[in-house]
């Protein structure tokens, strides 16, 4: 199962080699990890998405970053209702035969050409990961030259309720 873990750091050399390093010692693989400064000075923002087989690792995961000197706070947002973005660029062949094709897969996606050359176009993309997912498959079949992604940013929506785990149940 996939989790998302947000992370508040202090900003100082060596902080993100502890984390990934911590994560491979225990021989977990990093799918995506955004990082960024913070709304707060001399701290950053970390958004990892990981891979986990139970709740119990992501939990141990949480444990073991908690105990981390210059991690503030760590929280699992798999399960709360979160806003999460990534950006990708992809430069695709693009002929004079095809540029109108192109355009027409382009708008849907509210994606945008940010160059143009003559066998190709640069498109900038953004949205969740299956949105982007979509759109690279769509146009795979004319040729992507390169492609860059950012991997997953996200943080919990403004209002959250609590997450009951307990169900209950009326027979009435």
């Amino acid at each position: 199962m996939k989790k998302i873990f947000s992370m508040t750091v202090m900003n100082r050399p060596g902080v993100l080699n502890r984390i990934t390093n911590l994560f491979s010692k225990r021989n977990y693989n990093i799918e995506s990890i955004s990082v960024g400064l913070a709304e707060q000075e001399g701290v950053s923002r970390i958004t990892c998405v990981i891979h986990v087989e139970s709740d119990r690792e992501a939990e141990q995961i949480t444990k073991q970053l908690n105990k981390q000197i210059d991690i503030l706070k760590v929280t699992d947002i798999s399960d709360q209702a979160i806003v999460a973005r990534e950006l990708a660029l992809i430069k695709v062949l693009s002929t004079p035969q095809t540029r109108n094709e192109l355009y027409a897969l382009i708008e849907p996606f509210r994606a945008a050409v940010i160059d143009v050359s003559k066998d190709s176009l640069v498109i900038q993309i953004t949205g969740e990961s299956e949105k982007i997912e979509a759109f690279i498959e769509l146009i795979k079949p004319y040729g992507i030259k390169e492609l860059a992604r950012t991997g997953t940013t996200a943080f919990p929506r403004g209002t959250q309720k609590p997450v009951n785990t307990q169900k209950t149940y009326s027979i009435v």
